[in-house]
């Protein structure tokens, strides 16, 4: 059995690995760390885990940590991550990052958009987390930088296209709405239920942080620099995001050409649907899973395509997609642990 630790724990991606890996066959958790829950059962935190696990939340140093496991998930804050990062790397351990921090290849757009890196040289060795892309690459690294929910829906869904210069791609524009649970556990005011429920908005417009990840493996696909129109919206729902992406046709193209373009990219992704033309996701259809389910069609009015993709952001955005990179850097069947079924209604 494998044996892997979750560095933060307690929030709603730590608290979603596990649920995850406890009914993985391959694994073993170990190890749950969070300063707040120290000395707590997980399942006084978490009652869904009642009667399944006997795991205490630790107040561990990554050394003591790094005893316990060969495979460290960090589901820690920006900022946080890269603190501790070198000390599992340096005792061999292989680590999956859930936050930015090893994400941007630059260190002056992270910084421009974060905070000043204080690990500039590990980031070299990072690999972007996205299989789709980069199963090979992930397959060899110690270090994964997992994918943020927003780029990973809208990366899947522009991916096929930029890649056979298919759009005009400064004409990309992304709208994604998320559920409440992509901000996190922490008490906020704007995600209060009286503040969410009935509601419907869009914030951070034009300056949410997951631009900068969308745009830099946007341009590793098109070949060159590229800029998007990127806004994000707020669901009154827990989990879900669905992404609805524009963009001006280089050409005169078909929605079943475009469609069959789609499937054969993704015919070794055993994570993407593609549905038939005429078509498109509802959130209801993926969660609770790690599909990435896409639609698209052509507006010949306009001479635009339209795509519209479809994630779990607490999974495909970020648990399962992170357990997802951990198989193939174990070298285990990419899908093992992660064959479920969406939950519906």
């Amino acid at each position: 059995m494998l044996k892997v630790a979750i560095y933060g724990a307690s929030g709603y991606t730590g608290q979603e690995l596990l649920r995850l890996l406890l009914r993985h066959p391959e694994t073993e958790v170990t190890a749950l760390t969070s300063r707040r829950y120290s000395g707590i059962p997980v399942a006084e935190v978490y009652p869904l885990f009642v009667g399944l696990t006997d795991l205490v939340y630790a107040d561990a140093s990554p050394k003591d940590v790094a005893g316990l496991a060969e495979v460290v998930f960090l589901a820690l804050p920006h900022g946080i991550s890269m603190k501790v990062a070198p000390a599992f790397l340096t005792e061999g351990k292989k680590v999956i990052d859930l936050s930015a921090d090893f994400r941007l290849r630059d260190v002056g757009t992270y910084e421009k958009w974060y905070e000043k890196h204080v690990v500039p040289d590990i980031v070299k060795s990072s690999v972007y987390g996205l299989p789709e892309l980069y199963r090979d690459s992930i397959a060899a690294a110690t270090l994964v930088a997992n994918p943020g929910c927003y780029p990973t829906g809208a990366i899947l869904g522009l991916a096929p296209l930029l890649k056979a210069h298919l759009i005009d791609d400064t004409s990309i524009i992304v709208d994604a709405k998320s559920g409440v649970s992509g901000a996190g556990r922490e008490p906020q005011v704007g995600t209060l239920f009286c503040e969410v429920d009935e509601g419907f908005k869009a914030y951070k417009v034009g300056q949410h942080r997951h631009t900068p990840e969308m745009e830099q493996e946007l341009s590793v696909l098109a070949g060159h620099e590229i800029r998007v129109s990127f806004t994000p919206h707020l669901l009154p729902l827990s989990r879900g995001i669905l992404s609805t992406i524009y963009a001006t046709l280089q050409s005169d193209v078909t929605a079943a050409e475009l469609t069959d373009t789609f499937r054969v990219f993704y015919k070794n992704c055993p994570f993407v649907r593609i549905y038939r033309e005429g078509t498109f996701p509802n959130i209801s259809s993926v969660r609770g899973s790690n599909y990435c389910d896409i639609g698209l069609t052509v507006d010949r009015r306009t001479k635009r395509v339209i795509i519209v993709s479809a994630i779990d952001n607490l999974i495909k955005g970020a648990s399962g997609q992170a357990i997802q990179n951990m198989n193939l850097m174990c070298g285990l069947d990419e899908n093992t642990g992660l064959d479920m079924v969406a939950l519906f209604p």
